[in-house]
């Protein structure tokens, strides 16, 4: 029996920095089927889309389509419907693939009654701020229990980093939705999935390694659109996934209600909640200072986002999804 067709989507927008180490572990895949990449470039304004076809001469199964509103989700279905894969795999160029990545996706898949099949995202040090990043998002008080960076066992959970899936259950399921934060539209689909009795299976056995933001700025808005996406998810689904985002939640929420009774002359629980808050990271860090300040921008960032999303009218976010 032949090995089935597999689609890679590729969504990109200023990759240039990026896509060549991307589209080079993927040439140098082990799986024995055709393996088909679409690349759908939201008008990069760097050299993204001259690297990319440059590589068009040397893997023949990659063409480069479009997406003018340079929204991932909108990219990603455009891509999803140029494909002639069996499978579709979900990749992000910020992240390259060891050899056997396709292979053992496809495997899991075929293999099991999963609808979805992922691995792990294991964070590389590149240099820079985002060597701290990297370490902070190993860490479990930093960036959370989520079992597609820690799990260690192969096991049925709510969402993976990326992830493969059969097109045929994809188009029925009718793709990818856009969120109003334009951002999470995967967590999203495997969430609605799901909730149709689909499951969703991490395989430590399958790594993706991820390059993290690298500035201050970008981790910033990286996770603040993170925790709006997560109001997006509450409101649009009526319910979140798992309750992972009570915890930046309480954060803030804490750190205002001290900081509205500091502005009355009581300290005191200000400053016992940043005592408890800073002795955590200080633990996660191990007291290393560009750790602790990326770890500090993830919580900050991603509660400030889920606040700010949750002072919105759900009808008004229910409205804007597409």
């Amino acid at each position: 029996m032949s090995a089935p067709r597999v689609t890679i989507l590729l969504p990109t927008y200023n990759e240039a920095a990026f896509v060549d180490a991307c589209l080079q572990t993927l040439k140098a895949q082990d799986y024995p089927g055709e393996i088909e990449i679409v690349v759908a470039d939201g008008d990069s304004t760097d050299d993204t889309v001259e690297r990319v076809e440059e590589w068009q001469t040397r893997l023949s199964l990659l063409r480069l389509i479009r997406n003018p509103r340079r929204i991932q989700s909108h990219g990603l279905n455009l891509a999803a419907e140029q494909s002639t894969g069996e499978i579709l795999i979900r990749a992000d160029a910020h992240t390259t693939y060891p050899p056997d990545y396709v292979r053992l996706t496809v495997d899991r898949l075929e293999s099991s009654d999963a609808t979805v099949v992922g691995g792990i995202q294991d964070p590389v040090r590149a240099g820079g701020f985002g060597d701290a990043v990297a370490i902070a998002m190993k860490s479990r008080i930093a960036s959370g229990p989520a079992r597609f960076r820690h799990a260690t066992r192969r096991s049925e959970v709510d969402t993976v980093y990326l992830g493969g899936f059969r097109k045929a259950d994809f188009v029925r399921l009718g793709g990818f939705r856009e969120l109003p934060s334009r951002v999470a539209e995967d967590a999203d689909l495997y969430f609605r999935w799901r909730r149709q009795g689909a499951k969703v299976v991490a395989d430590p056995a399958i790594v993706a390694f991820y390059t993290p933001r690298d500035t201050v700025a970008g981790l910033w808005r990286q996770y603040y659109l993170y925790g709006l996406a997560k109001a997006d998810m509450l409101y649009v689904n009526g319910r979140w996934p798992s309750m992972r985002p009570l915890a930046p939640l309480t954060l803030i929420l804490a750190l205002l209600g001290g900081a509205g009774l500091a502005a009355t002359g009581r300290w005191v629980p200000l400053a016992a909640v940043m005592a408890l808050w800073q002795g955590a990271l200080l633990v996660a860090a191990r007291a290393r200072p560009r750790v602790m300040l990326a770890a500090s921008i993830m919580h900050l960032a991603y509660g400030s986002g889920l606040v700010r999303g949750l002072m919105r009218r759900p009808a008004s976010v229910r409205g804007r999804v597409s």
